[in-house]
């Protein structure tokens, strides 16, 4: 394995699949006795996930706009 010029490691498949590491999954590195050890990161309590975030970031977004939930839809839908 060798580290990029931004630091960045490809961890490799079997190795995700054995911790778990998807797409997405949040992982701290931590320094023990001098080696460096990849573990998922607990999630904090009171703290939304990503998915909850992005929606809070967007909530009212379209509404602002003075749109209607029918044409936000028909937006989405690609209706003409």
């Amino acid at each position: 394995m060798r580290v990029t010029t931004k630091g960045q490691v490809t961890i490799p498949i079997e190795v995700r699949e054995k911790l778990g590491i998807f797409p997405g999954t949040e992982i701290d590195i931590v320094i023990r006795k001098g080696k460096a050890e990849i573990v998922k990161t607990k999630p904090k309590k009171n703290k939304p996930g990503r998915g909850k975030r992005i929606v809070e970031l967007l909530k009212g977004k379209a509404t602002d706009k003075g749109m209607t939930t029918d044409e936000i839809l028909s937006l989405t839908r690609g209706d003409d």
